[in-house]
């Protein structure tokens, strides 16, 4: 008998399963088939029962031998076709479930890529992780076990009554009167058992994210000693799902032996009363093995009727999460300048080049296909209103230009707004007032990914794929050879260490790039931002993890690969922005100061008491 399984109920049942029966309308045909391989299948079981008996009947009591060897090799062969129906039915039910789950997984995906930013900001990772793994993974074994399973003990059960009623309706009162005994036994135990497992999976996910905490911070542990405080709170947690999973276990164990115990009390009042019903003249024996077999049968498809059923609801339940995250609202796009690349003709006019055509610069093309503005980076910020929510402004009227080619630097205090303006440049997020022109070109009006394409950021936080270093490095320009793999290295200054490790270039990353050091990260990161050479760079203190050495050499390079574009600078050490062209200093949302080095020096405001350490930040 199946196991009990836990759900929760979706909220809107109706609203769900139109939307999983969408999915599953593309496979109509191959549902159909299953359901009639299905009733095939069911039907041969429940028909080769009440076989037995004109078998016993009309060739065993008489000993017609010849009627009974042709009676047999009949029934056989129906037997035969019902075992033909249920292994198609199952490779058939199995090649359209993954097909539905894989084209479920597949929007959910490209839906998820198409979210804002400040979706991913108000969800952890791990809560939208369980949209691919835990609810897909129940709208799958739903799919793959449930929709047949339903359907064959949908037939089984109303096929093994009316044949009971058919060969004996005294008789059948007793099987219904038991099978009503089972379906309270089950609906009361289910629900009981259901609260409590709801239980355990909290005690479950409390424990799995004390120890994930406690892995990640081994060092932290140790370094204060608190291990023996650390371990009392396992304890804590770990009773805890200690008395809610016995529970949980005691009431999903009952179902089982007490289902069990029943079917075989109501074989044994049928089995003693038909055979009294045979006794008296009132049954024969051949009815009476097919109605015995039937009563063995009755049990075990109510029990997996109702599990089939929470599992469906269960996997409701999942694709409700699922349905809801996919009908989360999209980026803004409403861009339509595109980026392209042009060549200079004759009379000195744009004309749109195709991809692997040589000598060619990038240029933005306006809707209308006949216009270009080559592609410079010249950044500006005219009285940009920004807030992550309309009760709080980050950047309250921000004017500022960058020159193509300049650098510029941002100083100031954490949650001055450094990293939103960066924020905004990508349009990771939308202003609330004000503009902000590209090449004298609204953002609003550029398509995001040619506006992103546009721009390479390389942040604080690293971030590395599983794969080589050099397929890391790629990641800023797929089609980059493995020379120019190399370049990129060497302007980064990561080369001399990359030919150091065993496998050089062919080394394997894993983890977000564990196996080295956070230096080392972020030296690739800069390189896979260097390949690009895009326009405009972003560095979002890029160096911080960097020795002071290294960072001047990374400097060198940066400046040699930057040349005639513009780069944004935030950085907490100033002897980073000491040459940039202008250095802003940003203050609760305004910019409070701004010039190169020497003009802030002489200012003495906040710069030149950040430069002399008067002031710290903060």
């Amino acid at each position: 008998m199946a196991k009990l399984t836990r759900y929760k109920r979706p909220k809107d049942t109706k609203k769900t399963l139109q939307k999983l029966l969408a999915y599953l309308g593309h496979y109509k045909w191959s549902l159909l088939v299953v359901a009639i391989l299905v009733v095939i299948s069911s039907g041969a079981n429940i028909l080769g029962t009440y076989l037995l008996k004109p078998v016993i009947n009309n060739y065993i009591l008489p000993g017609n031998i010849k009627g009974l060897i042709q009676m047999l090799i009949g029934m056989a062969i129906m037997y035969g076709c019902g075992v033909l129906a249920t292994f198609f039915y199952n490779r058939i039910m199995v090649k359209t479930a993954q097909k539905v789950v894989s084209e479920i997984r597949q929007d959910l995906f490209n839906h998820t890529q198409k979210l804002p930013l400040k979706y991913f900001d108000a969800h952890t990772h791990g809560e939208l992780m369980s949209r691919f793994t835990n609810d897909v993974d129940t709208i799958t074994d739903a799919l793959n076990n449930s929709f047949a399973l339903l359907i064959q003990s949908f037939i089984t059960i109303t096929g093994t009554i009316a044949m009971l009623l058919v060969l004996s309706v005294r008789l059948s009162l007793i099987v219904i009167f038991f099978l009503f005994l089972m379906f309270l036994f089950i609906k009361y135990n289910g629900r009981r058992s259901r609260k409590f497992f709801s239980e355990q999976q909290k005690c479950l996910g409390s424990i799995n994210g004390f120890i994930e905490e406690m892995v990640a911070g081994q060092k932290v542990e140790k370094v204060f000693n608190h291990e023996e405080q650390d371990f009392e709170e396992f304890c804590r947690r770990n009773e805890a799902l200690r008395k809610a999973s016995t529970k949980a276990l005691t009431y999903s164990g009952r179902m089982v032996p007490t289902i069990v115990s029943l079917s075989y009390a109501n074989y044994a009042f049928s089995a003693c009363i038909g055979g009294l019903f045979v006794l008296a003249g009132l049954f024969d024996i051949g009815s009476l093995a097919s109605y015995l077999i039937y009563v063995r049968q009755s049990a075990m498809p109510m029990n997996q009727f109702t599990q089939q059923m929470n599992f469906i609801l269960s996997a409701l339940s999942g694709a409700e999460r699922v349905f809801e995250m996919m009908e989360e609202e999209v980026e803004i796009d409403e861009g339509t300048v595109t980026l392209c690349k042009v060549k200079v003709d004759k009379n000195g006019e744009f004309k749109e080049a195709k991809e692997e055509e040589k000598d060619t610069i990038f240029a933005w093309k306006k809707k209308d296909g006949s216009s270009f503005v080559p592609l410079k980076g010249d950044v500006r910020f005219h009285d940009v209103i920004f807030g992550y929510n309309e009760k709080k402004m980050i950047l309250n009227k921000i004017s500022l230009y960058a020159k193509p080619g300049q650098k510029i630097a941002f100083v100031g205090s954490t949650g001055a707004g450094k990293t939103t303006i960066i924020n905004l440049v990508n349009r990771f997020y939308e202003i609330n007032g004000g503009t902000i022109t590209y090449d004298g070109i609204d953002i609003r009006e550029i398509k995001k990914d040619d506006l992103r394409r546009s721009l390479s950021m390389v942040i604080q936080d690293t971030h590395l794929f599983t794969g080589t270093i050099a397929d890391n490095i790629r990641y800023g320009k797929l089609d980059a050879s493995d020379e120019e793999v190399k370049n990129a290295a060497k302007i980064a200054n990561a080369d001399s260490f990359i030919r150091r490790l065993p496998e050089g270039y062919d080394t394997m990353l894993y983890s977000d790039g564990s196996n080295l050091s956070q230096g080392q990260r972020q030296l690739l990161a800069i390189a896979r931002a260097a390949i690009a050479r895009p326009p405009v760079l972003i560095l979002d203190e890029a160096t911080s993890s960097i020795d002071t050495r290294t960072e001047r050499l990374i400097e060198k390079g940066m400046d040699a690969l930057m040349k005639d574009r513009t780069v944004f600078v935030i950085a907490h050490r100033l002897s980073t922005v000491r040459n940039s062209e202008a250095i802003m200093v940003l203050e609760q949302g305004e910019i409070i100061e701004r010039g190169d080095h020497e003009e802030l020096v002489e200012q003495k405001g906040r710069y030149y008491q950040l430069y002399t350490g008067q002031f710290e930040l903060e």
